[in-house]
C-alpha cells in the first residue's frame, strides 16, 4: 500500500488567514491615523493655546529624548512595576495554591482577604510613606499590594477548579503529594493563574503612575505632575500620558502572547 499524501491546506483557508493578518495590522493603523487626525482637527478648530496637538507632543518627546530623560523615566517606572509585581508573584502564587488546596486554611483566611482586597492601593499611600519614606520602597510596596490579590485569588480558584477525576487519576498512578501538585494541580491551574497575572500587571501599571505622582521624583507619573507644575508644559503631560498608554498596551499584549504559548493553548478558547 502506498501512503496517502498529507492533507493540503485549502487555498481559501490560506487566503482567509492572510486577510486576517492584514486586518490585524491595517485596522489598528487606520484607527490610530483617524485618532491623530481628529485630535489635530479638534485642537485647530478650538484655537486653544493650552492643549497641544500631536506635533507639539512629538516635539516634547523628542526634547525629553535629547535631554536623556525619556529612557530614565521609562526605566524607573518599569523597574518599580517589575519589583513589586515579582514580589506579588513570589507571595501570591504559593499562598494561593496552599489556600486553594487546604479548605480549612481558606475558610480561616477568607475574611482577611475579603477585607483587604476592596481597599484601593492608593489609600495605602500615606501608610507606605510612613513605613518606607519617600522613595522606591514605598512605590514598590504599593505595587505589591495592588498585584497581590488578583494573583492570590486567581491561583486559589485555579487550584479549586481542578477536576476530581484528574486528581483521582494522579493518585491511582501512585504520584506523591509533591508530584501530584507539580504534574496535575499546577498545570491544571496555570491558565487561571496566567489570567490573574495579566490582570495584576495591568493594575500594577495603573498604580505606579499614581504613586509616582506623590512618593518619588522620577518615572512617568512624576513626569505628568512635574510637567504640569513646572511651567505648565502640557505637551510633556500629554506625551507622558501617551507613553503610559502605549507601554500598558504592550504589557497586555505580552501577557496575552504568554497565555497563548503552545504548551498552554489548551487552557484557552481559540477562534
Amino acid at each position: 500500500m502506498t501512503a496517502s499524501p498529507p492533507p493540503q491546506r485549502s487555498q481559501a483557508t490560506g487566503s482567509r488567514a492572510v486577510t486576517h493578518r492584514a486586518e490585524v495590522i491595517l485596522l489598528p493603523a487606520l484607527a490610530g491615523l483617524f485618532f491623530l487626525g481628529a485630535w489635530q482637527a479638534a485642537v485647530s478648530w478650538s484655537g486653544t493655546d493650552v492643549f497641544p496637538g500631536p506635533l507639539a507632543v512629538f516635539r516634547g518627546l523628542r526634547e525629553l529624548a535629547q535631554k536623556g530623560l525619556l529612557v530614565g523615566y521609562v526605566r524607573d517606572s518599569l523597574f518599580r512595576v517589575g519589583a513589586g509585581y515579582a514580589l506579588a508573584l513570589a507571595v501570591g502564587i504559593p499562598l494561593g495554591a496552599f489556600l486553594g488546596w487546604n479548605a480549612a486554611a481558606a475558610v480561616a483566611a477568607n475574611p482577611v482577604i475579603q477585607l483587604l482586597r476592596p481597599i484601593s492601593p492608593l489609600a495605602w499611600i500615606p501608610v507606605a510613606i510612613v513605613l518606607f519614606g519617600v522613595g522606591n520602597a514605598a512605590t514598590i510596596f504599593l505595587i505589591f499590594l495592588a498585584s497581590l490579590f488578583p494573583v492570590l485569588v486567581a491561583t486559589m480558584n485555579g487550584v479549586r477548579n481542578i477536576s476530581a477525576t484528574h486528581l483521582a487519576a494522579g493518585r491511582n498512578f501512585g504520584l506523591s503529594a509533591i508530584a501530584l501538585f507539580l504534574r496535575v494541580i499546577f498545570p491544571g491551574a496555570l491558565p487561571n493563574v496566567l489570567t490573574g497575572l495579566r490582570i495584576a500587571l495591568g493594575v500594577a501599571w495603573l498604580v505606579v503612575v499614581a504613586a509616582e505622582m506623590i512618593a518619588v521624583n522620577s518615572g512617568l507619573g512624576y513626569l505628568v505632575i512635574d510637567a504640569r507644575n513646572a511651567g505648565k508644559r502640557y505637551d510633556l503631560v500629554v506625551a507622558a500620558m501617551l507613553l503610559i498608554g502605549v507601554i500598558g498596551l504592550l504589557l497586555n499584549v505580552l501577557m496575552l502572547r504568554v497565555e497563548r504559548l503552545r504548551a498552554l493553548r489548551w487552557g484557552f478558547r481559540t477562534e
